[in-house]
């Protein structure tokens, strides 16, 4: 099913980002990229260690009271919020539920994708969803995890 559906928004996520956001020249352009992202997470410490430890991320500062976690790699900035009620929490389900459905990060090659499943493979508190893969025919690959919490990573791969 998720192949299926890849398939079938393949066109669009090759295309570029400047030629899905041509606007009419009556519409300004209020925004630029993504300034941060903030994920609830159910496990603030495991999530904080992945992205810190596994994925090189530093800690810009926290916040106790809330709790909370500032990560970035100076290239985006990734705020973990410790979800209020745990023991009411619920599961995100992709197919029934309005939200973040992954966050996709970018990988500089496919060599770089390789060497980071094989890097994320030993981990032990991580779902490997699949393995680096062509994104509809290729040549971008791509592969998704789930970390600590249960959040969807895509790590995506497009040769220049």
């Amino acid at each position: 099913m998720l192949k299926h559906t890849l398939l079938c928004i393949t066109p669009l996520l090759l295309l570029s980002a400047s030629a899905i956001a041509d606007t009419p020249n009556k519409v300004k352009n209020w925004v630029g990229g993504i300034d941060h992202l903030g994920l609830t997470v159910s496990d603030l410490d495991s999530s904080k260690v992945f992205f810190t430890d596994v994925l090189g991320f530093k800690v810009l500062g926290n916040d106790p009271t809330y709790p909370a976690y500032f990560l970035s790699n100076k290239k985006i900035t990734i705020t973990l919020w410790r979800v209020k009620n745990d023991k009411k929490r619920v599961e995100f389900n992709r197919a029934k539920n309005v939200g973040l459905h992954h966050l996709a990060l970018s990988v500089e090659s496919i060599e770089k994708l390789s060497e980071l499943y094989k890097h994320l493979k030993m981990q032990n508190n991580i779902t490997i969803e699949f393995a680096p893969e062509n994104l509809g025919k290729g040549p971008t690959q791509h592969m998704m995890i789930r970390e600590p919490s249960g959040n969807r990573i895509e790590f995506i791969a497009r040769p220049i």
